[in-house]
């Protein structure tokens, strides 16, 4: 198969999985539907993925991967630690809503256990706190930052984030008159409060 037909053929197939993996789960998702979905012959996914596991855990690898490496660019800079802490919470952000599949995705995953995630996604995943981890050591040496335990801070920041961007259809229908301001609800005023929470956290004026 020609390389440029490869990579067309492969990107239909995650797109389609991505969707099936967001609306079914891992155990739910079929891959006759994935192919049904991509315009595509089951084999042709066979051709790429050698397993239904093989082609969920690129589609983990991929969220993480690009998270980790953003995070670790973040916690190299030069930036202050608030703003990395800023710069932190942005660029999780800025990675889920680019893949709108990968909350529902991930959400679906924590209430299994992890049970379907491989060690590349582990380490992505032990990378992003990291480095969250590291500013916070920074802001400490500075005078700035409280102790905290990172992986606290960073469950503060990862839950709101997953429940904003899963729970769309669903606050819709909660807020059908709009009185808690579902509709017009911003990423970035989300963003904005959970960067507020986390600093107030780790500036110490939360006992």
């Amino acid at each position: 198969m020609p390389r440029k037909s490869a990579a067309v053929s492969k990107d239909r197939i995650l797109a389609a999985a991505a969707k099936e993996f967001a609306a079914r789960g891992y155990a739910g998702a079929n891959v006759d539907r994935i192919a049904r979905a991509a315009h595509l012959n089951k084999a042709m996914i066979y051709y790429h993925f050698a397993s239904k596991a093989a082609l969920y855990r690129e589609i983990l690898n991929d969220m993480f991967g690009a998270v980790h490496a953003r995070v670790a660019d973040v916690a190299a800079s030069a930036a202050s630690p608030p703003d990395k802490i800023r710069d932190y919470v942005a660029a999780i952000a800025c990675e889920a809503e680019a893949r709108p599949h990968f909350p529902p995705i991930w959400l679906r995953e924590i209430a299994e256990g992890g049970a379907h995630i491989d060690a590349a996604t582990v380490a992505h995943a032990r990378a992003v706190v990291a480095a969250l981890a590291a500013i916070v050591a920074d802001g400490q040496r500075a005078g700035r930052f409280a102790p905290v335990n990172p992986l606290v801070l960073h469950g503060g920041i990862i839950a709101p984030l997953m429940f904003f961007f899963a729970t769309a259809r669903v606050r819709r229908r909660i807020d059908r008159d709009d009185t808690f301001g579902a509709a017009a609800m911003r990423v970035d005023a989300v963003v904005a409060h959970i960067q507020q929470l986390a600093l107030v956290q780790l500036e110490g004026k939360v006992i």
